[in-house]
């Protein structure tokens, strides 16, 4: 596979969690080096671990994540979503100070949650016998500098918005949990 090839796929895999990074932006108070890194960092490792994990399971479990990938994506960003929308509702101002999504929890389930496609075309590469380890490599870090934008970019817009940006980043969270329910159905 080519590396324009390979960096198109890294692109789009990359932008469910630039839309995720862009709802953190907005959610954060006071954006520092440490909410950049932790966010980039656990994004783009999770988008290069996926892929060599779905390569190594190989076309014996691609039955049983097929059908359930999906799901897990959408309950996961689902939940996310619909925590920060009530974050967002609620009258107290220090909402997101104690959901910091760059930490703990939250993190780990976002990471997994815009991740499982990566875990998908892993397996595909183990189907067509292709090289895993560069793609992967070229996936994380695209998707560790689409994470630094998105969060970027959301900060910008939550100066503007502010507990409203809250709000439409849950949405747009849902929506993309949504979106992934229906492409696979469909």
């Amino acid at each position: 596979m080519d590396l324009i090839t390979v960096f198109l796929i890294a692109a789009g895999l990359s932008m469910d969690t630039f839309s995720v990074c862009i709802s953190a932006g907005v959610c954060i108070p006071e954006i520092n080096a440490g909410h950049y890194l932790r966010l980039s960092l656990a994004f783009g490792f999770f988008q290069f671990l996926m892929p060599l994990i779905g390569y190594a399971g190989g076309i014996t479990v691609e039955p049983v994540i097929k059908n359930y990938d999906h799901w897990i994506a959408f309950v996961l960003l689902g939940y996310i979503g619909g925590k920060m929308i009530w974050e967002g509702i609620r009258t107290k101002d220090d909402s997101c100070d104690t959901n910091d999504p760059s930490r703990g929890k939250n993190l780990f389930i976002l990471s997994v949650a815009t991740s499982i496609d990566a875990l998908a075309v892993g397996l595909s590469f183990g189907v067509l016998s292709k090289p895993i380890l560069i793609p992967s490599i070229i996936i994380g870090v695209v998707c560790a500098l689409f994470s630094a934008l998105g969060v970027f970019l959301g900060k910008k817009a939550g100066t503007f918005l502010g507990k409203k940006g809250e709000i439409i980043g849950g949405l747009c969270l849902i929506a993309i949990g949504v979106k992934t329910l229906i492409d696979h159905l469909m």
